[in-house]
């Protein structure tokens, strides 16, 4: 069982458990439907979260983002707001 943990980037929020982000709705701040969180990137090394892997919706504006090979938008979890029944993410 993983844990997230971060204080700086997700808020108030100290531990979350990693399972329960896989698949949770990703919305910029702006209101946009950004797609399905796929997965999370981690540096092995320090441990500290990378990206968050998101599953694009298909009519969505993915500039301001870098993706991966399969067109997944790659978003610093510097750039998470909040985290609720959604993810809320800077665009």
């Amino acid at each position: 069982m993983a844990f997230i943990t971060s204080d700086s980037v997700i808020g108030s929020m100290a531990e979350i458990l990693a399972e329960n982000l896989s698949g949770k709705a990703v919305t910029g701040s702006d209101g946009a439907e950004l797609g399905m969180l796929y997965n999370i990137t981690m540096d092995i090394d320090t441990g500290r979260l990378d990206n968050l892997i998101i599953d694009p919706n298909e009519h969505i504006d993915t500039s301001g983002f870098d993706t991966d090979e399969q067109g997944r938008l790659l978003v610093p979890v510097g750039r998470v707001q909040a985290v609720k029944d959604q993810m809320i993410v800077e665009r």
